[in-house]
């Protein structure tokens, strides 16, 4: 199924070559506008309409145009589809976050981690809301501790709360709320630039477990026959990833994805001079979990750059390992 032969090794690194950003000069600005748009798993709204307008805006400049798949049937995802396909790109649009409960007690929405002092903000019947989290400490044991919110008004029962963005740059970092995983979004626009061939999915409520992915691989595998993909998205600096070492590839996290697939993007990474990083886990997921689970037959690989203080307002991203994620990302699409 994966034949050398058919990978001209040569074209793909002048390619790479050609490609290859100065990151003196690479713009961050639209990254900053997608941690900042409001888009909380099960509301991602906002985040959808985001792409849409993104895509329709600079499509043109593009090196091919895609077919824009979105609507009733696809909930709040979106597909962009280029070419003729072979692989598919999952990013997910959705974040972590917290809900209103009763007597201005927060609920979280996936795995946020908590500290007293957080400032939050959402939209509810009065428009928008700002308010300040606070941690009770009448709890001994760090999971039972109560959460609730600080502001000048009652915010209404069922909001859903994001951090506020406070995007940092330096010369050699991002720093912001929401890096996991607006910049998964952001290196997938990035790649619709250039891209040729390939399906780029955006989808949902990957931070709550997920949901939409199957519906998405049925549509992605009955219609155009793509059976591979790649997991755009934002892993963690461990002992054995470290920030600045290059893209994470990832072997295995709770689940164990086929090797001989594993093994094809190695090899083409390691052909591409491009920095990388092998990573080995035994816990964590992905949209990668659902596609195992579907009963269509997809090869996946979770490939991303790896941050600090995950899932915090200060998510850190080293530049280098962004630059990489993106051209291993349009290095694997021109390849595979």
């Amino acid at each position: 199924m994966y034949d050398d032969s058919v990978v001209n090794v040569a074209a793909l690194k002048q390619l790479h070559n050609q490609q290859k950003p100065k990151e003196q000069t690479t713009d961050f600005t639209l990254l900053k506008q997608l941690c900042s748009v409001h888009a909380p798993a099960g509301n991602e709204a906002k985040m959808k309409e985001f792409i849409l307008s993104y895509v329709a805006e600079n499509q043109a400049n593009w090196k091919v145009q895609p077919q824009i798949i979105y609507g009733d049937d696809f909930q709040d995802c979106v597909l962009l589809v280029f070419g003729k396909p072979n692989t598919v790109v999952f990013a997910h649009i959705d974040s972590i976050g917290y809900m209103v409960r009763y007597e201005k007690e927060l609920v979280k929405i996936g795995g946020p981690r908590f500290k007293d002092g957080y400032k939050l903000w959402g939209f509810d019947s009065k428009g928008e809301v700002h308010c300040t989290l606070r941690v009770l400490e009448d709890a001994k044991d760090e999971k039972e501790k109560k959460i609730v919110y600080e502001a000048d008004r009652e915010i209404d029962r069922a909001t859903d709360l994001a951090f506020e963005c406070d995007f940092r740059e330096t010369s050699d970092s991002i720093q912001s709320c929401y890096l996991d995983n607006r910049l998964g979004c952001w290196v997938a626009l990035q790649l619709a630039a250039t891209l040729e061939n390939g399906i780029i999915a955006f989808s949902c409520y990957e931070e709550v477990g997920g949901g939409t992915v199957p519906f998405l691989a049925k549509h992605i595998y009955e219609n155009y026959g793509v059976k591979q993909a790649l997991i755009c998205d934002i892993t963690w600096v461990t002992s054995g990833v470290l920030a600045g070492k290059g893209v994470a590839i990832s072997v295995r996290d709770s689940l164990v994805p086929r090797r001989s697939y594993i093994n094809k993007l190695i090899k083409l990474a390691a052909q591409s001079g491009i920095p990388y990083q092998i990573e080995v886990e035994s816990s964590g997921g992905s949209d990668g979990k659902e596609l195992q689970s579907s009963p269509y037959p997809f090869d996946w690989c979770f490939v991303g750059a790896p941050e600090e203080n995950v899932h915090t307002p200060d998510e850190k991203v080293h530049k280098a390992d962004i630059l990489a994620m993106l051209q291993l990302y349009k290095y694997f699409m021109e390849a595979l």
